[in-house]
């Protein structure tokens, strides 16, 4: 008798034979010591903080990069980090980026903030964290992906697909109808850019992830709209986007989305870690 696991409903992404036995979202270094001394190894999957979107004074910022994602067999460790996603800035400029996670011999790192400028690509992300519109090459040793670039980290700006997403663009031009960029399809992904206008600006919308949706840009006539959508996260969804303010990256390392003319850009969703055995 065969099975397909696209009409099983049985089917899970949890490690064949184990359990899902600790989902740690405190983000900083914690203590966890009631794994039962004989397990000897566990299998970890661990997603760092969701990087912080961009504002500018007049214009669309843009989002922040999803955060990384590694997952594998490692010893046991008392000690774990849950990196904090980064916060999006209220004033023209970068935002923050996401901070990393790591249990024994497993890391990733955060999304990379929205860059500064308007029309500047969003932060990518990675298994490291990731420097201006470029990922770096993971832990799992899969390349480099540059901007707009499909990769198992995808490079900012342009929407492109990864296991990690990079985010949206900003849009520069303040006239007319203009569109931030959103960001790509993942398991995790980044926040979309946004778009500040004195005509009709719509925000980009948040990347969709395999397992939640991604936030919604705004719309509307002026400069009081076009934030842009926050990214899915690993464990929950990215929030819509408020007026000119981007929407927060949903939890598991969603990235926050870019702000519109003087808005608040969202934050990116903190990372978490999984334990199976």
């Amino acid at each position: 008798m065969s099975a397909s696991i696209y009409s099983n409903s049985q089917f899970t992404d949890s490690p064949y034979g184990l359990k899902l036995q600790r989902t740690i979202t405190a983000t900083g270094t914690t203590s966890i010591t009631d794994i039962p001394a004989g397990i000897q190894r566990v299998y970890a999957i661990v997603i760092g903080g969701g990087g912080g979107g961009s504002s500018q004074t007049t214009g669309g910022g843009t989002g922040g990069g999803a955060g990384g994602y590694s997952a594998g067999w490692t010893y046991v460790s008392t000690s774990v980090t849950v990196g904090a996603g980064g916060t999006g800035t209220s004033t023209s400029g970068a935002g923050a980026n996401g901070g990393s996670s790591i249990y024994g011999m497993v890391m990733a790192g955060g999304g990379n903030a929205g860059g500064a400028t308007n029309a500047g690509g969003g932060g990518a992300a990675g298994a490291t964290t990731a420097t201006s519109v470029a990922s770096t090459v993971s832990y799992t040793g899969a390349p480099q992906a540059f901007q707009g670039g499909i990769g198992y980290a995808s490079g900012g700006a342009g929407g492109a697909a990864g296991v990690s997403t990079g985010a949206g663009f900003g849009q520069s031009l303040t006239t007319g109808t203009q569109s931030g960029n959103s960001s790509g399809r993942g398991m995790i992904t980044g926040g979309g850019g946004a778009a500040g206008t004195s005509g009709v600006g719509t925000g980009g919308n948040g990347g969709t992830g395999d397992f939640y949706a991604g936030g919604t840009g705004s719309s509307g006539t002026g400069t009081g709209f076009g934030g842009g959508g926050g990214g899915a996260g690993f464990t929950s969804a990215g929030a819509n986007a408020s007026a000119n303010n981007g929407g927060n990256g949903g939890s598991g390392g969603g990235g926050g989305g870019g702000a519109s003319t003087g808005g608040t850009a969202g934050s990116g969703g903190n990372g978490v870690v999984l334990l199976y055995y």
